[in-house]
């Protein structure tokens, strides 16, 4: 039991709640437990954001689980990458084993076992859930650049691209239109199209097409093209639970740039679709972002200032956006600064590297006097967190070495056979399964090459050792007629090759 004025209740006192909140845990000081020192994480804050750190085995993707489903008994949509196959337990109940029991008694946890609803999707096709797809053009030059891994420079080439195709009314859907369009800009008579605004450079169009041909060889080929993902069918409810989203990337761990890039694409989709809500009771989606640091590295500035902009603005679509890393430092500052809500699990500190980022994460918390937060953030257990959210009333909450509650679903796989039939009776299997080739920018493209007329052949030139010569020979009526009959049968054969046509 707490006694009022408690070290551990004057912490707890701040995360009281008078709406519905998530319950992470309870307060740890002195390394005692006080089950009645509860640690909240109001709903009505979520749309303020997240970060969610802590160094591989800490406990991170059971946090990741207990808070998602909560918020779908909250009846709140949940997305989440799940990037190694562990979270397709949420569709499942968990077992009470000694671990489970022993946490939920000291935490003073009612826990029982729980499932709760789950679509699966995969990037692209060959995935294990149901494929989801983009367009190159939704996905614009910015973010396929970051894919691509383009400099500034190839970037803004680009760019140039596809505003070229937009103006041409030519829609790039797939790899081969942005393909053909390369191609084209590249020929004669590309040049021509684009006098007067740029050029494309013969090197830099090489660099984008080997990447192009990297990305499709990497999978990009299956997953850019229709139909395209419809991000409301990411916003459910089954019986009043949030249906929790699981975006199945354990096929794509050696592709990180395409899935990360991908997830910043989804969330800006999501800006650009849903109306502004404001500030409401609850988050109409939560949006997690797990191996952020993969979306930073080697990001150009213009990346980091659009995912800077939506985080920054997508809040008042109702949306909340929770990163998921291993420092706080692998997130830009203008970014972390955004996150209202910090759940830090335990760092390590064996390299002068190491403890340089230490250093770097303590001085991001607010200073406290229950803790030295360098030891702290060393000493954690597993399913232990530093935290500090904002409260209702937007300030931040006292600094609280938290002992985490566990997930009532299951911790770990549901096992292949059993996503594969829950992925057969979705209705998006159904939507989404069949590839949609439609005419764009490369059947356009290949269309007006065919029709183009075939080149006529060169006038021959006079001899230059005899001048004259041949106009004289011209003048006789049999060499004119001989010639006539040879120009004829040159040109039968010039139209022959072009078209294919190979009969007499």
């Amino acid at each position: 039991m707490t006694v009022q004025g408690s070290p551990a209740s004057e912490i707890a006192a701040r995360y009281a709640s008078e709406g519905a909140a998530l319950e992470l845990g309870a307060v740890v000081l002195d390394g005692q437990v006080d089950a009645a020192a509860a640690v909240r994480l109001p709903l009505a804050t979520l749309n303020r954001h997240g970060l969610v750190a802590g160094a591989t085995g800490t406990g991170k993707t059971k946090t990741l689980q207990l808070i998602a489903e909560q918020l779908s008994a909250a009846g709140v949509p949940v997305v989440l990458a799940d990037v190694k196959g562990d979270l397709s337990g949420l569709a499942a109940a968990g077992e009470a084993n000694d671990k489970v029991t022993r946490r939920s008694r000291e935490l003073g946890d009612d826990w029982a076992g729980s499932a709760f609803p789950v679509q699966f999707l995969s990037l692209g096709t060959g995935g294990k859930g149901a494929p989801v797809r983009a367009t190159i053009t939704s996905f614009g030059p910015v973010l396929l650049a970051k894919v691509l891994g383009l400099n500034d420079t190839q970037e803004s080439t680009l760019g140039l691209i596809f505003h070229w195709a937009d103006q041409r009314g030519l829609a790039l859907l797939d790899t081969k239109d942005l393909r053909s369009v390369i191609t084209h800009l590249t020929s004669d008579e590309g040049k021509e199209d684009l006098k007067g605004i740029g050029g494309v450079s013969a090197a830099t169009a090489g660099v984008i097409l080997r990447a192009l041909s990297n990305l499709e060889a990497q999978g990009g080929e299956d997953f850019f093209g229709e139909p395209e993902l419809d991000v409301h069918d990411l916003m459910r409810q089954a019986d009043g639970r949030g249906v929790v989203t699981l975006l199945e990337l354990d096929n794509l761990q050696a592709k990180p740039a395409l899935f990360s890039t991908f997830l910043m694409w989804l969330l800006a989709e999501l800006f650009e679709e849903l109306p502004e809500e404001g500030d409401l009771d609850k988050p109409k989606l939560v949006f997690f972002f797990d191996e952020a640091h993969l979306l930073f590295s080697d990001a150009s500035k213009a990346f980091v200032d659009r995912i800077e902009q939506t985080v920054k603005l997508i809040r008042s679509k109702g949306v909340g956006v929770f990163f998921c890393t291993q420092l706080p430092t692998d997130i830009p500052n203008a970014v972390l600064s955004q996150l209202g809500a910090r759940i830090q699990h335990a760092l390590r500190a064996f390299t002068p590297d190491d403890q340089a980022a230490l250093a770097k994460t303590v001085k991001t918390y607010p200073k406290t006097k229950f803790y030295e937060l360098d030891a702290a953030l060393t000493s954690l257990g597993i399913g232990e967190a530093i935290v500090t959210v904002l409260s209702e009333r937007g300030a931040p909450t006292p600094v609280a070495w938290t002992r985490l509650r566990a997930p009532r679903s299951k911790m770990g796989s549901i096992g292949p056979e059993a996503v594969a039939a829950a992925v057969t009776a979705s209705d998006l299997h159904a939507k989404y399964a069949e590839t949609i080739d439609r005419e764009s920018a490369y059947e356009k493209l290949a269309a007006k090459v065919a029709a183009a007329p075939p080149p006529e052949a060169p006038a021959p030139e006079p001899g230059k050792d005899e001048p004259g010569l041949l106009e004289s020979a011209m003048k006789n009526p049999a060499v004119k007629s001989f010639m006539r009959s040879a120009a004829s049968a040159l040109g039968r054969e010039i139209t022959r090759g072009l078209f294919g046509n190979r009969r007499r």
